[in-house]
């Protein structure tokens, strides 16, 4: 099969335990883009704090951030946008609110959260450790749903960190009870993302796809959350990192080392170097576009 884009995620896959690109990972990308493929970046942070990702790696190609609620490639001329309505975010953040969590509003050009302090001391280091760009305002409140009534708000993605397991596993039972527009992905045993109904990573890759006239069996797909596993299932490559959840391998076809590893740069070295350069399969007549 020949590939012709390349989707990543950032947190445990593109990135090391450290926050930090190893420099086999930036010439990895470089060569997969030399050989005419697209690589985009799929992610659940931000479009600011993915786009500093893609500028370290030179990718140029549109972004599917938000859990696929943002693609663009700037944030002056977006692909698509799906947000919550205003007063459905009310209505969540209040609910959220009468639970020990920590809720997180995020916008292509802000964010806004509710003070709770958490006491799980490896969650609270992760909590806001996505290395936002300064640029990116990031506002504490002591009541999310007071602000709110003053200066409502249309999110593209709610973040919810909890400290128990079982308040997720409630709160997601709840949320799928109570509303038809929004959906909860779990992307680990203690946060939910909170979109718009129909917003989520594989739509968001199957969307820019469309516009790229690339189709799903002609991408890989390297992930290593839970809320990778249907693109790892769909993509006509799925990948798992080694540092993957159990349940993200299993469903994988192909299984890389860890991001410790430089897993995506031997990944890339393992795979990509086996296929031709996409502009002479088609000066050979191997693919049409």
């Amino acid at each position: 099969m020949i590939y012709r884009l390349l989707a990543l995620n950032i947190d445990g896959t593109l990135l090391q335990s450290n926050g930090r690109l190893h420099r086999a990972t930036k010439e990895a990308i470089e060569y997969v883009q030399q050989k005419g493929i697209y690589v985009t970046l799929v992610t659940s942070r931000s479009f600011p704090s993915a786009k500093k990702v893609a500028k370290a790696l030179k990718i140029k190609a549109p972004l599917v951030t938000h859990q696929g609620a943002y693609i663009a490639s700037s944030e002056e001329k977006p692909v698509y946008v799906k947000r919550i309505n205003e007063n459905l975010t009310y209505d969540t953040v209040r609910f959220f609110e009468a639970l020990p969590c920590q809720i997180r509003l995020v916008h292509e050009q802000f964010s806004l959260a509710n003070k709770f302090k958490i006491h799980n001391d490896l969650l609270a280091k992760t909590v806001f450790t996505t290395s936002e760009p300064f640029v990116y305002s990031q506002q504490f409140v002591n009541s999310l749903s007071e602000y709110l009534h003053d200066q409502p708000i249309t999110p593209s993605k709610i973040e919810v960190y909890f400290e128990e397991e079982r308040d997720l596993r409630d709160a997601k039972n709840v949320l799928e009870n109570m509303y038809t527009e929004i959906e909860a992905i779990e992307l680990d045993p203690l946060r939910l993302d909170i979109v718009s109904t129909g917003a989520s990573k594989l739509n968001g890759l199957t969307y820019l796809g469309n516009q790229l006239g690339i189709k799903l069996r002609e991408m890989v797909y390297i992930g290593d959350s839970l809320d990778d596993i249907p693109l790892i299932e769909a993509a006509g490559l799925g990948v798992s990192m080694g540092n993957a959840p159990f349940a993200v391998k299993k469903a994988s076809d192909w299984l890389t080392r860890s991001e410790n590893e430089q897993g995506v740069a031997y990944m890339v070295k393992e795979h990509f170097r086996k296929q031709q350069p996409i502009e002479f399969l088609r000066k050979m007549k191997i693919i049409k576009r």
